[in-house]
């Protein structure tokens, strides 16, 4: 799976220019989920967005993580992530897994991280809808930007 994580400030997803969702202090992610994935990399996307130290700490060094600010998360379907953009000038998206393949692991990421909200690790978990068309704002802290790939 592939996770594009932004620090945040706020972020929403908007649906046929309605807010379906949205959050203010945290992290927006774009999640891609390519053809051999499985639940067991969906596991270890959500415990790496959960501890990737990228929050500042009292020393203003990035060392605290998501779950240490029990912050909140925007999730966001996005099959481009797993396009092959090596050769031309027309990124391919064969190596992306199906819509049903890549609902279901979503899905998996969006519900482990549900279940941290009553854990009392994250304060807020929201997502985007699956196979729409969206409109994304951010406000980018930093702007700080990783590339994770389980």
């Amino acid at each position: 799976m592939i996770a594009l994580l932004q620090r945040v400030r706020g972020a929403s997803v908007a649906v046929d220019g309605a807010i379906i969702s949205s959050i203010n202090s945290g992290l927006l992610v774009f999640v891609g989920v390519v053809k051999n994935d499985s639940e067991v990399q969906a596991a270890r996307l959500a415990e790496r967005l959960l501890s990737y130290r990228i929050f500042a700490d009292d020393k203003d060094r990035m060392n605290l993580s998501l779950r240490d600010t029990c912050g909140e998360i925007l999730l966001v379907p996005q099959f481009t992530l797993a396009a092959d953009t090596r050769s031309g000038n027309r990124p391919s998206l064969t190596p992306a897994a199906g819509p049903e393949k890549a609902q279901h692991l979503f899905a998996q990421v969006v519900a482990i991280m549900q279940q941290q909200i009553d854990a009392g690790a994250l304060q807020k978990v929201q997502t985007g809808r699956f196979g729409a068309d969206m409109a994304v704002e951010l406000v980018n802290d930093g702007p700080v930007t990783f590339w994770l790939e389980t």
